[in-house]
């Protein structure tokens, strides 16, 4: 059960508006988990830009429950439709976009969207089924189905109520979707009309809506046209898959038609016949639309009720004196109804601690439904319609295929089998006939023969459960009311049939084979006659002679498969349990028939020969009747090949014997008696000669059970052992992970949507680090234990940082910093302050860095660690160095200017940086002529390597020492020299002073 919201506001109020050119516009329902945003994003993507599609969308995602979504800004993208995040209530409008929020289930009700609190466990939400549901019934043929990428196989029981109410369905190519098993689900019903990729179904989409929804309907075609057209269709159907439409309802049969119209892009009734003329599979596609093959477990719930408290338990009862009962559901399509039945007759035993042999009959004219019925597989969505004590005790869960299947017990109760209910002999003295939802589709006339034929199998007193929208109204000869809202009638027993039940015909097999050509041939242009011929009058006497004779007939193969039935065989041939998919005569004989006609067909199949037995009394209810069997062998027919052996066996109601006359003589006694020795006689040969072919009979078929059984115990025993390790290896391999499915897709849900954030998150770093990178700044980033989360590729140069070095402290990393040992000093005082801290410091290569340190604080302005950076500034260092030595050389430059002394400042390459008033004095060169030359033009060859050695001892201190200097007129003066150096804040000499005075008695 699910709990409704109540919300103060069901409209939001920015949503738009739109203007509709009409009222009714299709509604596109898009359901998707695991791996579906991505196929959202494709799909929205295909949608040409500010176009109007006059469609709505409504987008149903298996979300995680405690994450917020970011589908609705992620679709928004994609789009320029508006796109809202559904609220309760909110009225949905063409040319939108609606995203279900997380922790709701949601319905359309009756143009608006509701949304449910979700009540069931993980693993027991199919909140695509529940939406897609709601859909079909809320808008019919304008609700529209998609199943994209996901696993499990929720929006399969969706799409087929969708399509029961006259909807389109499409679904993801399964090898182009993240996650294959929703899709693949969906494509298994055989109900989806396109298999697209994402990108391609928006214009699907508009096209199939254009041309189902704006385009003239069929109704209003030519009636003559539109007839004769149907009945082509009609016989192409029975050519391709032996079935009959003729008689069902024209105006389903038309919606259904137009559909497949729609489906190939077609506009006009000759066109598609020439379409199911030329495309083998689309007679197939047409034939699966019709069947419509929509059910499920236990629909109409309170009918059920009253057939499991007011029916069954009296069925029961009166099934104590034989113990058997038997039920038949025509068009049980894929099994659940038939297992619904099955289930309440078990529970009703078990509460009766009674044993009845149920017998369910399940029937449909659909190969893929039976064949899906007898596998007895469903996906898990089922649990929707069944409570939890029902799916624990009646199904077993198939966790790797996320299905459940039918227990055996009550697989066993229930014999699917391929069956017409129109053209095949009808099951016969049963106690329940379950029709539900079939004879709706069909017109009045079959109605009256279906409901006809089901009086003739039900036993005296036995019921008949019907659909919701079907009842016994105009049939109230044959059926009594026993809860008209439930659906429930009893067999009236004083009806008289006036002519036997017909089986085997139906109204396009009374053709003629002209008429049958000609409908099979290519549509008539209007100006030409009907399909419908007037008959040879050789043809209109054979078939009378034939409806007025006695005989009943069957075709049958070497096997004795039945290939054609004809006449009312169903007095000797009866439907029985078991594989049933292709009828054999051999098990449907009745009793009394059974026996000879196997020896008849051995012995015919031995030797081509008539094979006729005489007045068999053959058991048929509670009477017998006397047939005469006649075997033979026949010409193959065109569509059988040859090497194909075919029989045919006739039935006719044996001849009364002859009476004998009244006024017999007295004296005829002797001739009597004569008589009857001779019929006694007779009677004995022709028992020895049935008994000698028996013999014959069950020699052979001794001999051939013998060789038979030798290998069947053998294979047995190898199955045996085989199932064996099977059981054990399933034993092994059981796990419960229906938890773990849902999380996992919820979580595969919220990591698409994290990755599409990652993707932002990404181009930012991208940027971020390209800004880095591009300033040079090394950055560390540093957790609240000082613990190493990130750092740039140059944070290396200066910190001995590996990639594993992540999660480490900093503290024991090996820096390259030259004179610092402060750093976690530094860093736990930032953390503590939360107050910057700037250093400079120098890495053993000798650049220089400005180290920031700064506490890393997120958008919500909380503490998470440090941040440090390191700044280069190594050429700044220089520069401001540079600057710093100049300002002191000028400053000493200054201070020296006016003294007595020569005083000389040189670079290290020895260029002369300033010349003061003594020098000039005592050399002769000006100030601006000394700027321009090397200290070596003033120092005579002889001395400089002197000079050098003394200046190579500045390192340890001043040196002076005597020696000859040059005079601007080419004298050699004698000097006394003291050298000193001047050092940089590196320590470096980055200038020499020379101070230089003349010895005494020596000129300036």
């Amino acid at each position: 059960m699910k709990k409704k919201i109540n919300m103060a506001s069901a409209t939001p109020n920015k949503q738009a508006k739109p203007k509709t050119k009409k009222e009714k516009f299709a509604v596109v329902g898009i359901g998707a988990s695991a791996g579906g945003l991505a196929a959202f994003e494709d799909f929205f993507s295909g949608i040409p830009k500010k176009s109007e599609t006059d469609l709505a969308f409504v987008l149903v995602q298996h979300l995680a429950p405690n994450h917020k979504s970011m589908l609705t800004e992620i679709i928004q993208r994609y789009t320029s439709m508006q796109v809202f995040e559904v609220k309760d209530g909110m009225k949905v409008q063409p040319n939108c976009t609606y995203i279900i929020p997380p922790k709701y289930d949601m319905a359309f009700v009756q143009g608006k969207l509701c949304l449910y609190e979700q009540t069931m466990p993980r693993g027991q939400r199919f909140t695509i089924d529940f939406f897609f549901r709601s859909l079909a019934k809320d808008q019919l043929e304008h609700a529209i189905g998609i199943v994209l990428s996901g696993t499990g196989s929720d929006g399969t029981l969706g799409i087929k109520a969708i399509k029961d109410l006259g909807g389109m369905v499409m679904a993801q190519q399964p090898d182009t979707a993240e996650y294959d098993g929703m899709p693949r689900s969906a494509i298994a019903t055989s109900l989806v009309d396109y298999q697209l990729l994402p990108s391609q179904m928006p214009a699907e989409l508009i096209a199939y809506v254009d041309r189902n929804f704006n385009k003239p309907t069929l109704a209003n075609s030519e009636p003559r046209e539109l007839d004769n057209a149907l009945d082509q269709i009609f016989m192409l159907l029975l050519d391709k898959s032996g079935h009959d439409f003729s008689e069902y309802k024209q105006s389903s049969i038309v919606r259904r038609i137009e559909r497949r119209m729609a489906v190939h892009h077609l506009s006009s009734l000759s066109d598609y016949v020439s379409c199911l003329q030329t495309i083998p599979s689309e007679a197939n596609a047409l034939f699966n639309d019709l069947l419509i093959g929509v059910t499920r477990f236990f629909r109409d719930s309170a009918a059920f009720k009253t057939l499991e408290t007011q029916i069954i338990p009296d069925l029961l009862a009166e099934a104590s004196a034989t113990n058997s009962l038997r039920v038949w559901v025509p068009g049980c399509s894929s099994g659940e109804e038939a297992y619904s039945i099955a289930m309440l007759f078990k529970e009703k035993m078990n509460l009766f601690k009674q044993h009845v042999n149920v017998q369910i009959f399940a029937t449909d004219i659909s190969s893929k439904a039976i064949a899906a019925a007898r596998y007895g597989y469903y996906p898990v969505s089922i649990s929707e319609d069944l409570s939890p004590t029902r799916i624990k005790r009646f199904f077993n869960l198939d966790k790797e295929n996320q299905q459940f299947s039918i227990h055996k017990e009550i697989r066993d109760m229930v014999v699917f089998s391929e069956h017409d209910v129109i053209l095949d002999p009808p099951f016969s003295k049963l106690d329940l006939i379950s029709c539900r939802n079939l004879l709706i589709y069909m017109d009045t006339n079959l109605q009256k023969k279906i409901l006809s034929l089901f009086h003739y199998a039900l036993k005296s007193g036995a019921v008949l459960f019907m659909g919701s929208s079907e009842n016994v109204t105009s049939y109230t000869n044959l059926f009594s009311i026993l809860d008209n809202k439930a659906k429930l009638y009893r067999k009236k027993d004083n009806f008289i049939y006036k002519k036997p039940i017909a089986f085997g015909c139906s109204k396009l097999l009374a053709l003629t084979s002209k008429e049958y050509k000609a409908m099979l041939a290519p549509s008539p242009s209007p100006a030409s006659t009907s399909v419908y011929k007037m008959r040879s009058l050789r043809e209109i006497t054979e078939q009378a002679i034939l409806l007025h004779l006695p005989l009943s007939g069957a075709l049958i193969s070497d096997m004795g498969d039945i290939l054609y039935l004809y006449g009312r065989t169903g007095q000797y041939l009866e439907p029985v349990p078991g594989d049933a998919s292709a009828y054999n005569i051999l098990k449907m004989a009745r009793s009394g028939l059974q026996f000879d006609l196997t020896m008849a067909l051995h012995k015919v199949r031995r030797k081509p020969e008539t094979v006729h037995h005489s007045a068999l009394r053959v058991k048929n209810n509670d009477h017998y009747l006397s047939v005469d069997l006649t075997l033979f062998a026949v010409t193959a027919a065109p569509d059988i090949p040859s090497t194909t052996p075919v029989f045919l066996v006739l039935f006719e109601p044996a001849k009364p014997m002859q009476e004998a006359p009244l006024n017999k003589p007295a004296n005829t006694t002797t001739t009597d008696l004569s008589a009857e020795n001779t019929d006694q006689t007779n009677e004995i040969r022709t028992l020895k000669e049935q008994l000698s072919v028996k013999d014959e009979y069950l020699q052979s078929i001794n001999e051939s059970l013998e060789a038979s059984n030798q290998e069947l115990k053998s294979s047995n025993e190898e199955m045996q052992s085989i199932n064996e390790e099977l059981q054990s290896t399933n034993e092994e391999l059981e796990t419960s992970k229906e938890e773990l499915q849902s999380t996992n897709e919820e979580m595969v849900t919220v990591n698409s949507e994290l990755q599409n954030k990652l993707l932002d998150l990404n181009q930012l770093n991208n940027d971020m680090n390209n800004l880095i990178s591009g300033t040079g700044i090394a950055t560390i980033f540093l957790d609240l234990n000082l613990k190493i989360m990130r750092f740039t590729p140059s944070a290396t140069n200066l910190i001995n940082f590996i990639s594993s070095d992540v999660g480490r402290p900093i503290t024991d990393i090996q820096s390259n910093l030259i004179n610092y040992t402060e750093l976690t000093t530094d860093l736990q005082e930032v953390l503590d302050t939360l107050t910057p801290k700037s250093r400079e410091v120098q890495s053993k290569l000798g650049n220089w860095y400005t180290m920031q340190l700064l506490a890393y604080r997120t958008v919500d302005n909380a503490i998470e660690g440090c941040v440090i950076t390191f700044s280069d500034i190594t050429e700044i260092r220089h520069e401001r160095a540079l600057i710093s030595e100049k300002a002191n050389l000028l400053h000493l430059g200054s201070l020296m200017q006016d003294a007595r002394d020569a005083f000389i400042i040189q670079d290290l390459d020895g260029h002369i940086l300033a010349w003061n008033n003594g020098a000039v004095r005592s050399y002769g060169w000006t100030e601006q002529q000394a700027l321009s030359m090397n200290i070596i033009q003033h120092i005579p060859s002889e001395q400089q390597a002197q000079a050098l050695l003394m200046i190579g001892k500045l390192n340890q201190a001043s040196q002076s020492y005597q020696s000859q200097r040059l005079h601007k007129n080419g004298s050699l003066l004698d000097v006394f020299i003291t050298v000193t150096a001047l050092f940089n804040e590196s320590d470096s000499i980055y200038a020499i002073v020379n101070m230089e005075r003349l010895l005494e008695g020596q000129k300036s």
